[in-house]
């Protein structure tokens, strides 16, 4: 529970779950400074809801709606219009807790520019064994903190992102670390890759775009000297190469992937 509410600040944080015990906990413990918790569950069939009650939150029951509708609906329970959304294998490092409670401080007291919609922080990524600190791994900027009132989730099935719902509005960087703590296998993380990729091929595919031989074969070339020789992912060693390769291999299979479905639509 929070224990020291006197410390803690009117943001509302807000997670996704399903069958996050062994995650939750560490995340929940890094949003004590949040004066609302939100934790919207897909029936778990762990204790990841009666650990999220323990430490203070509010749980919600939802079935699975795809990443950016089921994150739209979480952010619709939080009490605050300003919402600070992680997932379970993430942490707020005190560097970060001490950036976020300066803007909510300018933000309660009207100090805050009226088009800044929210904000983006540096994620650092653990992968086989590591923090990576260079290519695609670092600083991996991700928008977590927004005022719903003029900023939201996307409606995307998979890599769904906060888009501004007002012209003009704008997004500012926050220092201190996000902390990204998977502890999947390399086998479980390209389990999700695939399955990743194929949402992305299926809406590629809707949109009926046909992506070229010249998409397939430079994307992947494009990223690999982005990432690993402009932006230093050779520094992060092995686990900086296979992080990079994989991402690579990810630009050439999604498009590989939306032209098979876009034949066999067409064969039909």
């Amino acid at each position: 529970m929070n224990t020291a509410l006197h410390n803690t600040i009117e943001l509302s944080a807000v997670l996704i779950t399903l069958n996050a015990e062994k995650q939750l906990p560490a995340a929940l413990k890094s949003l004590q400074f949040c004066a609302d918790i939100v934790v919207v569950d897909s029936n778990s069939s762990d204790s990841t809801a009666e650990l999220a009650t323990q430490h203070g939150a509010r749980v919600v029951q939802q079935n699975w709606l795809g990443f950016g509708l089921q994150k739209q609906f979480a952010v619709a329970q939080a009490k605050h219009d300003w919402v600070l959304c992680l997932d379970a294998d993430e942490r707020i490092t005190p560097a970060l807790e001490r950036s976020i409670r300066a803007v909510m401080q300018q933000a309660s007291q009207g100090l805050l520019h009226n088009d800044v919609a929210g904000f983006d922080m540096p994620r650092c990524n653990f992968f086989l064994g590591r923090y990576l600190r260079h290519g695609e791994g670092y600083p991996d900027y991700s928008r977590r903190l927004f005022n719903r009132q003029v900023a939201n989730w996307s409606d995307d099935a998979v890599h769904e992102k906060v888009e501004s719902k007002v012209s003009g509005a704008r997004f500012e960087k926050l220092e201190g670390d996000l902390l990204h703590e998977s502890a999947e296998s390399l086998e479980s993380y390209l389990n999700k890759q695939n399955r990743y990729t194929s949402i992305q091929a299926h809406t590629l595919a809707e949109r009926g775009k046909w992506p070229g031989t010249g998409k397939l074969v430079l994307s992947p070339v494009v990223r690999f000297i982005k990432f690993y020789v402009v932006r230093k992912g050779f520094l992060d060693g092995w686990p900086g190469f296979v992080h990079i390769a994989v991402g690579c291999f990810n630009s050439f299979i999604k498009y590989a992937k939306t032209r098979e479905l876009m034949q066999q639509k067409r064969e039909r």
